[in-house]
């Protein structure tokens, strides 16, 4: 056990939080304990971006003890490193140790507002990290007054989510084999094509083989993660347009919000989505100004947790641009967080891709995200609704 709160604090002697007097659980949800854990899952296949491959999924697993013996759990997540944002796991795991822990040890878990404060204060972004440390607050609170997460959001609006599943493979014929089976299997009836990794004419080949084997049974996304320039993109996306392509998620870089207005303006496209642009909810402003989406792909790993994936999305509704519930194949640990927060929308236009634990091996809790008829379903339960599987933790941890 690391960053363990001394005694001394647990005493009412030094340096506690002088806001846990006030209140009927009084220091019961103080946090005593942070402890992180470096996990890596093998993938059951190779999962293809424009700038990188993963086979390997890699996590860092929070753990936070209340004063009152319970645990919250939440996870952060990365794709092959510091190569989407700037954060890998090892350094995920270095600032939670050496700078976030310290600064919320002693104080109430219940006061989220309070906390998210604190870790601004202790470190610049490191969004992942905060997020993953506010979702074990929200879960170890959850449970420790018998309540789901949504409860602390807004309420509980709806309680199960179109889910995409994305052709990451780069052999089309691989992916039409498992489009078939996601659609056999009544798993899946949106796919996200990842492009970017190849020439954009090798794409645009591949696209127009799936776009005609699924046509009429399922709907497509693009998602070239920032892989091209505006001029490729003004070339492609009426192409996309007239293979009735759903969405184009991220087609120019993340800096490059003149480009996104601008192909927005296009008389032929489908519609645009920010991912990478909008970390924050002055990116979200940013992109609001500039009217540079259609919609907004949500992740807690870029918001840098539940409160501010709410900020964010708040804005978006409020100017009328969709929802979409993006992910960075998070594990249970991770998709149950993000549904937390999902479920307290009215409306995710775009639907959710949290598909992650069925491309893992295993899963590190005791009962995986359920999905039913094209849907994944919400966890029920107190905190974040999944309990940790420690013997699959201690399998998987990084030695």
């Amino acid at each position: 056990m690391i960053n363990k709160l001394p005694q001394a604090v647990l005493q009412g002697t030094n340096g506690e939080d002088p806001l846990a007097l006030f209140s009927p659980y009084g220091k019961d949800l103080c946090i005593e304990s942070v402890t992180s854990t470096l996990v890596d899952i093998p993938t059951v296949r190779s999962h293809t971006l424009a700038h990188t491959s993963v086979t390997m999924q890699n996590y860092v697993l929070v753990k936070v003890k209340l004063q009152n013996g319970v645990e919250g759990y939440g996870e952060a997540a990365t794709l092959g490193g510091p190569r989407w944002s700037e954060e890998s796991v090892e350094a995920i795991k270095v600032n939670i140790d050496t700078y976030l822990a310290p600064a919320v040890i002693g104080h109430r878990a219940d006061l989220f507002v309070h906390l998210e404060t604190r870790l601004r204060a202790a470190a610049k972004r490191n969004n992942a990290a905060k997020g993953a440390m506010e979702s074990a607050f929200f879960d170890a609170v959850g449970k420790s007054l018998n309540l789901p997460v949504t409860a602390f959001l807004g309420g509980c609006v709806v309680d199960r989510f179109p889910v995409v599943w994305t052709l990451g493979l780069g052999d089309v014929d691989r992916e039409i084999a498992e489009g078939e089976e996601k659609l056999a299997r009544r798993l899946h009836k949106t796919f996200k094509v990842k492009v970017g990794a190849r020439t954009p004419e090798e794409d645009m080949h591949r696209l127009r083989r799936l776009a005609r084997e699924f046509e009429g049974r399922a709907d497509l996304i693009v998602d070239a993660n920032q892989a091209w320039d505006e001029t490729t993109s003004i070339r492609l996306l009426p192409e996309l347009a007239e293979l009735q392509i759903h969405l184009v998620e991220q087609p120019v870089a993340a800096w490059n919000i003149g480009a996104m207005s601008r192909l927005r303006l296009l008389q032929q496209r489908p519609p645009l989505m920010a991912d990478e642009c909008v970390f924050d909810e002055h990116d979200m402003l940013a992109v609001l100004k500039a009217s540079a989406a259609d919609a907004i792909s949500l992740k807690l790993v870029k918001h840098g947790g539940l409160l501010a994936l709410k900020r964010v999305g708040a804005i978006a509704e409020a100017a009328g641009i969709g929802l979409y519930g993006g992910c960075l194949l998070e594990s249970s640990v991770g998709a149950a967080a993000h549904l937390q927060a999902f479920a307290t929308f009215s409306e995710l236009r775009w639907g959710v891709e949290h598909f992650g634990p069925q491309i893992l091996t295993d899963d590190l809790v005791e009962t995986p995200m359920q999905y039913e008829d094209f849907n994944i379903l919400l966890p029920e339960g107190p905190g974040m609704g999944v309990i940790i599987d420690q013997e699959k933790v201690r399998r998987f941890s990084r030695t």
